[in-house]
């Protein structure tokens, strides 16, 4: 069978979480024997990466009318050229530039790939614009479905989870001067408000001040939350048990020195940060919000509360602190869901991709193209 001929679109210029998940999704493809190649803003951060990996990338301008309307007359010369089977957009901008063209070159699918779990204003890049919707969980794709896209045009696939190295001995410890008999609850995200940080910090604060072995760890930065939630872990005289890390590039090895995760998100279109966790071996505490349930097995590999309820969140924590075996057998479970049973792994996210490509195509009367694509 014929590999596709495939591109990417996004109008990002950072390096997120979807982006991340654009990437491992092309090198994935490619690796299934799939043409791939990406369109981007020229002073995109995905640029240099997507390059030095081997990948054909395309720039142009996005943001504004007259961008718009050079950007689909550019786009629409590129498809017609070229001639790919499939054109998957991510963003809003570049769906309305890369979609339009794409229909107006009579690209055989469009697909427009929704990360988010925010509420959508416009459902344009959804409906009429794409022919076929995935979504990264199904709490997102039941959104899109009471907003009007209908349920046989819309498809879940799960953004994959790179497996962490196996670390041999954590740095996390001696950095902090904690010895193994310490209690370490980690939580990794970027700081924003709806993380809900502050959450976390009033559960843990009563667990802190009747256990004097246990601490909190938060790994991520982001103005100006990183220095709101110092300044009230400071205002509780919690500085010494409460350490804000800041932006690591070694969450494996800072993951493995945890005794257990917890993230009290308040919205959260998936989370894979709960599997990144699980992988390690980490029983996870979880808000029951967006697709975060669809990232673990409740009462299995971790325990789920309500969004933004202290009492709620600190009892499950309490629970996990005071119960070694427990974490250990939730630890136990998530470490097989991840690495045994690989249901968050890049190859299922490409497997589960190219099937509905060729499904979509195959409905719509296309099939892959066979000629070779200039370089």
């Amino acid at each position: 069978m014929p590999g596709l001929r495939i591109v990417h679109t996004e109008a990002a210029i950072g390096f997120g979480g979807q982006e991340h998940r654009i990437y491992k999704e092309v090198l994935a493809m490619r690796e299934r024997g799939h043409h791939i190649e990406v369109v981007c803003q020229p002073h995109a951060k995905m640029l240099p990466r997507l390059r030095a990996a081997g990948f054909v990338v395309h720039t142009i301008p996005m943001g504004g009318l007259r961008n718009y309307v050079k950007g689909v007359y550019a786009l629409w010369r590129l498809f017609m050229a070229r001639r790919y089977d499939v054109v998957n957009t991510h963003s809003r901008m570049d769906t309305i530039i890369a979609a339009a063209a794409g229909r107006l070159a009579g690209v055989p699918l469009v697909v427009r790939t929704r990360h988010l779990s925010n509420k959508v204003t416009s459902m344009l890049s959804y409906t009429w614009l794409p022919h076929r919707v995935t979504a990264v969980s199904d709490h997102v794709r039941g959104y899109l479905i009471q907003r009007g896209v209908p349920p046989e045009r819309i498809a879940t696939v799960y953004s994959p989870v790179a497996l962490p190295p196996q670390v041999e001995h954590s740095t996390l410890r001696s950095e902090l001067g904690l010895s193994d008999d310490h209690l370490v609850v980690g939580c990794v995200a970027v700081m924003r408000a709806t993380k809900g940080h502050r959450d976390l910090v009033d559960a843990m604060a009563p667990l802190i001040r009747e256990n004097p072995m246990l601490h909190m760890v938060f790994v991520g930065g982001g103005s100006p939350t990183f220095e709101q939630v110092h300044a009230y872990v400071q205002a509780q005289g919690l500085g010494s048990r409460i350490h804000l890390m800041g932006m690591r590039d070694d969450v494996p090895n800072l993951l493995a020195g945890f005794d257990l995760f917890a993230l009290a998100t308040q919205q959260e279109a998936s989370g894979t940060v709960y599997v990144e966790a699980a992988a390690s071996g980490l029983p996870v505490v979880g808000t029951n919000v967006g697709g975060v349930s669809e990232m673990m097995r409740e009462g299995i590999t971790g325990i789920l509360v309500p969004p933004k309820d202290p009492v709620a969140l600190g009892a499950a924590l309490k629970r996990l602190i005071d119960d070694p075996e427990l974490r250990c057998r939730m630890g136990d479970a998530g470490r097989r869901m991840v690495w045994e049973e690989r249901a968050f792994s890049t190859e299922l996210l490409a497997e589960r991709t190219e099937n509905l490509y060729r499904q979509w195509l195959a409905e719509r009367g296309h099939r892959a193209s066979e000629t070779t694509l200039p370089a």
